[in-house]
């Protein structure tokens, strides 16, 4: 299965590094204009140009009393799809949780030439994913750079709308938004500070649900393969006293292939996912930002933030060759969140989300339906670097057909220390 947050340890280290050095490096190049024999001319800069370096991050720690159950994997946020499918499935209800995964570390650089700035960001935070699900580990957020029109590397899909997010201290948030960091190459035609366009081609990924048939030899010897990339935009209006509005897009190709193809069956065949999605940031007077997101598609389910597989198995009727296809499963997602600023030091965010999907006729009983989440806190800054505060959460989850639903019931208290310098600049 293809997770949301892709990380690797070594490759973090030795890219931050490197990364670093580059940046160092142009740095000085830039500012001396030296000329190295055999070496082409450096880019002339200004001499009250110079390149800055940010170094910034946060320590935090996370107090959960959970009520119910969750997949323990994910002990340290609300996700709806790792509730429990049957009664007790991960044990007896209560437990308490301490976590400090959230806490991050990051630079962001910008290096001055003749023909444009050039900027990078490098950033990691502790929470694992994939192989490393549950654990304390670096995990990669973002590594890109852009020169003028032009970015590429991993950071922020285009499909997704990164202001959406609410100000939670639930470390995974809203399930119904899109939110996928992914590798990617994408253009800027334009940029005028408040509104802009992206298009990108961004790595394909994707997974797949065998359903009642997931036991069959026959369906187990059925891999994935991915023919194009991610085909990604979006186009945001902004620059209005009343905030901004957004409306992204998304177009992949999926295919699976059967690897026996001796057999009496034939099973390979290919599906398209798409997606399209509105968002805003709408401002209610000076101390209040509704924040709102809908998105409907199929097969982009590993876009959301928390949403099951993309691709499950159809029945195909009176076709004993291809008794089974693939279909992309139609999705709906919806965010729907208030932040409020009672003083200058205190806040609040209370808010509902919702992912539905349409399950198809192959699927399991017990396969995920819908999923809800709501979420409501209390939040203070009593210096400008600490923030603090606890938070009610809700989940709620619904299985395809057997009746099963289930929710959880959460408090988290989260004590955040922020820190940052910044070098270089004019």
């Amino acid at each position: 299965m293809l997770w949301k947050r892709r990380f690797g340890t070594a490759a973090v280290l030795s890219g931050g590094l490197t990364w670093l050095m580059l940046v160092g490096v142009a740095g000085v190049a830039s500012a001396a204009g030296a000329d190295e024999p055999g070496a082409p001319p450096a880019a002339q800069v200004s001499q009250d140009e110079k390149g800055t370096l940010e170094i910034y991050g946060f320590a935090q720690a996370d107090a959960i009393a959970d009520f119910k159950q969750n997949n323990p994997d994910w002990y340290d946020v609300n996700r709806p799809s790792r509730l429990p499918n049957v009664a007790n499935q991960f044990g007896n209800d209560g437990h308490f949780y301490l976590s400090v995964r959230q806490s991050r570390l990051g630079v962001k650089g910008e290096v001055p030439t003749a023909s444009g700035p050039v900027k990078g960001q490098f950033e990691f935070d502790m929470f694992g994913v994939g192989g490393d699900a549950g654990q304390t580990t670096i995990r990669l957020r973002h590594a890109w750079g852009q020169w003028k029109q032009f970015g590429a590397g991993q950071t922020n899909s285009q499909f997704m709308d990164i202001d959406v997010f609410p100000n939670v201290v639930d470390y995974w948030g809203p399930n119904g938004m899109l939110f996928y960091r992914n590798v990617q190459v994408f253009w800027e035609p334009f940029n005028d500070g408040s509104s802009h366009a992206r298009v990108a081609i961004e790595a394909p990924g994707a997974s797949g649900d065998a359903g009642v048939l997931s036991d069959r030899v026959e369906l187990q010897n059925v891999k994935p393969r991915f023919p194009s990339p991610d085909f990604t935009g979006h186009y945001r209006l902004g620059g209005k006293k009343w905030g901004y509005v957004q409306v992204g897009g998304a177009l992949r190709k999926i295919a699976y292939d059967d690897l026996i193809p001796n057999d009496r069956f034939d099973l390979n065949g290919s599906v398209w996912g798409w997606g399209i999605s509105v968002s805003s940031n709408v401002k209610l007077g000076s101390n209040d930002t509704l924040r709102l997101q809908l998105v409907e598609g199929a097969g982009v389910e590993n876009y959301f933030n928390d949403a099951p597989v993309d691709v499950a198995i159809k029945r195909n009727p009176g076709n004993a060759v291809t008794p089974v296809v693939g279909e992309a499963l139609h999705d709906l997602g919806v965010v729907i969140f208030l932040d409020h600023n009672w003083n200058s030091t205190t806040s609040s965010a209370i808010g509902y989300s919702h992912v539905g999907i349409t399950n198809s006729d192959g699927q399991a009983a017990n396969a995920y339906k819908n999923g809800d989440y709501i979420v409501g806190n209390l939040l203070m800054t009593p210096a400008k670097n600490v923030m603090m505060g606890g938070e009610f959460q809700y989940a709620h989850r619904e299985n395809n057909s057997d009746g099963f639903a289930v929710s959880d019931y959460r408090l988290q208290f989260s004590f955040k220390y922020s820190f940052g310098y910044k070098l270089g600049g004019q």
